[in-house]
């Protein structure tokens, strides 16, 4: 079983700053790789995903891999603007932990432009990671998946992984306009879906699974369950959920698939996306 998605932070070497305000208090503290508990949950191996943009970031990442069993696969950060992104990215590749680099990410959520993928300078940047056999993961808002549907139909060489489902209103109960675009954007077969970052979505103090399921439901049948990957967002979901709520919630929304397929969604697709086999 594999955990495609999970952050760890250590606020004495850095601060996280968009960890503000009382609710987000739950998240204000360090967590380390030994603190997930995913052995006890049945988890193998995981994903770990960067948190800010900084370069220091992801030679730490590659570091805990190299020292952490747990860990087989990192998804870094660096500058996809920059003039100099296809060196940057071959001595993160050549640097110490190198081999555990899978994939890059931008907090496009983050950017003011809605069509910041669109960019010249970004697009070279993702054709960068492509060439460097590297995957890019989508972090983005629903408003910008038009943008992120141009580009990944323009860069068809590159292996796409949408995080957290594009973040849909699930605390609203609406599934426009979020639900046409994902179908659009999953009828690009270089596109895979994290099944992740739902339940931070929803009613962080009252949500259940069904509030969860339409919304889990359009990406399984938009994507399929090969194209589906489980992530904890941990610890992101203690905001909403324990770990073992989170994961069994997951498991309550792919009950329906066939034992094949939740294979899939729990462990073979990341192991096939991020070069795991």
């Amino acid at each position: 079983m594999i955990d495609a998605h999970h952050h760890v932070w250590d606020l004495s070497v850095r601060d996280q700053e968009w960890i503000t305000g009382p609710e987000m208090a739950p998240l204000r503290r360090n967590f380390g790789v030994e603190d997930l508990p995913a052995a006890a949950s049945g988890v193998t191996a995981t994903v770990l995903v960067q948190t800010i943009t900084t370069p220091e970031e992801t030679p730490e990442f590659l570091a805990l891999a190299e020292a952490h069993d747990l860990v087989a696969a990192v998804v870094g950060w660096t500058d996809l603007t920059a003039p100099s992104v296809a060196d940057d990215l071959a001595a993160l590749l050549a640097a110490p932990g190198g081999r555990y680099l899978r994939g890059i990410r931008h907090q496009v959520q983050g950017e003011a432009d809605p069509r910041w993928l669109c960019r010249d300078d970004v697009r070279r940047g993702l054709a960068a990671v492509g060439r460097a056999g590297l995957v890019y993961e989508l972090l983005t808002l629903p408003h910008q998946l038009p943008a992120a549907i141009e580009t990944v139909a323009a860069l068809p060489e590159v292996a796409f992984v949408l995080d957290h489902c594009a973040k849909p209103p699930v605390a609203s109960g609406e599934l426009e306009p979020w639900a046409t675009p994902i179908r659009e954007l999953a009828a690009r077969p270089n596109v895979t879906c994290k099944l992740s970052g739902l339940v931070t979505e929803a009613d962080w103090g009252g949500w259940t699974v069904r509030d969860l399921r339409p919304y889990a439901d359009v990406v399984l049948d938009a994507f399929g369950p090969a194209r589906v990957m489980f992530g904890s967002d941990w610890p992101v979901c203690l905001l909403a959920a324990p770990y073992e709520t989170v994961l069994q919630s997951a498991r309550e929304l792919t009950a329906h698939l066939s034992a094949a397929e939740r294979d899939g969604v729990f462990g073979e697709v990341a192991a096939r996306v991020y070069g795991l086999t």
